[in-house]
């Protein structure tokens, strides 16, 4: 019999707090007597989170430089390879004739160029002894001169040749990971076409999220720039797709200039080190933005009332009258509590539970939470069976 006494009075006392505290009901005390609490600070901490974009420091995509077929595929997709690696070749029989065309005529050219050296350095003697006249050293000049400009003219299309050639051995820009690989050895491929690969630098990952122009603003005026406003960002932390979390804080890098109009935020990007190759090009996850303060302002969300998207809560004077008074609080909370940035000050009074029962200007007794609880827990043990009823009717 204790028993079912203890557990009808724990029921009782539960539906009155159901019924009342957490939906801002007032128990039937018969008086004016409301809980009151006095604004004071503590620490706060809560955080936001915002979908995310992974991406790799340096995505480049593979183009070849001349259109062929290929002929050798020299990786594997999600291999590491370095920079200035031979990722593919490409067909080069042509390029390889005309580099063996080229360096023939650097051959004729030079040679031709030595001859007319030879002439001119003859002709030179032949000058000084009077056997010639200046027309005929003037000629050797002129075509020793010619035979040098064929050589270099011959010299720059070899060089072309080369060059032509080298683009048939794609090379990697730099360190990386190689991506998918959509060609295989004997496609056709061409420089206009599809990428041959992406080779994306992880060692340290990009993760991209965007924040609205509504915080965005909040945090410039609050450091008195874009920049200062980057650098004041505290470590951010990287939920992945399974809902773990990241092993390696970041920090916030870069802030977009421009407001994009279609979603009205910007876009903001955290860098986090890459060793275990974890993090992946093109994966999703979440950024964690922690949230602390000192010195803040907290209440229960139980003692606020929500009018058109505006909250307010009770007041109480010195004359324990209650004033229906609206306040602003933080974006982020924490599903139990509010951190109030305005319309609160340290030293007020304010209501907790049984808001629903005030009116503005009413005039209170004012009592503890505590003392609140014990009420609800004797007027549990005076109630009927009968009572419970009505009021689960309510």
């Amino acid at each position: 019999m204790k028993i079912y006494n203890y557990l009808f009075v724990a029921a009782v006392a539960a539906l009155m707090v159901s019924c009342g505290g957490k939906r801002g009901g007032q128990p039937n005390f018969g008086d004016d007597e409301y809980p009151v609490l006095t604004v004071g600070t503590s620490s706060s901490a809560s955080q936001t989170t915002y979908p995310a974009t992974i991406k790799g420091i340096q995505d480049v995509e593979i183009r070849p430089k001349v259109s062929g077929f290929l002929t050798r595929v020299n990786v594997r997709e999600g291999q590491s390879v370095g920079a200035g690696q031979v990722l593919f070749v490409i067909d080069n029989q042509q390029q390889m004739q005309a580099v063996r065309q080229a360096q023939a005529a650097v051959n004729t050219a030079q040679t031709q160029l030595n001859t007319a050296k030879l002439t001119y350095e003859n002709n030179k003697k032949l000058y000084e002894q009077n056997v010639i006249g200046e027309y005929e050293l003037q000629t050797a000049q002129n075509s020793f001169n010619t035979a040098q400009a064929a050589v270099s003219q011959a010299q720059a299309v070899l060089a072309s040749a080369k060059e032509a050639l080298s683009f048939c051995y794609v090379k990697s820009p730099s360190s990386g990971v190689v991506g998918t690989l959509p060609f295989k050895v004997g496609a056709l491929v061409s420089g206009s076409g599809q990428a041959l690969t992406t080779v994306s630098n992880n060692s340290s990952m990009e993760v991209y999220f965007s924040m609205t122009e509504k915080d965005i603003l909040d945090m410039t005026k609050n450091s008195g720039s874009a920049q200062a406003a980057v650098a004041s960002m505290p470590t951010v932390k990287l939920q992945l797709a399974d809902g773990s979390i990241y092993n390696h804080p970041g920090k916030v890098t870069k802030m977009s200039g421009v407001i994009d109009p279609a979603t009205g935020s910007a876009q903001l990007i955290a860098v986090f080190p890459n060793p275990e190759r974890l993090l992946k090009s093109g994966g999703s996850g979440s950024i964690v933005v922690p949230h602390e303060t000192s010195s803040a302002i907290v209440i229960p969300q139980s003692c606020v009332s929500e009018v058109q998207d505006k909250k307010f809560m009770y007041i109480v004077d010195k004359d324990n009258k209650v004033k229906f008074t609206e306040i602003k609080v933080a974006p982020q909370n924490d599903g139990v509590n509010y951190v109030v940035t305005e319309g609160l000050n340290i030293g007020d009074r304010y209501i907790t539970n049984g808001i629903t029962k005030l009116k503005d200007g009413q005039t209170i007794v004012p009592i503890t939470p505590e003392r609140y609880q014990q009420k609800i827990s004797e007027q549990a043990k005076s109630m009927t069976a009968s009572d419970i009823v009505n009021a689960m009717k309510k």
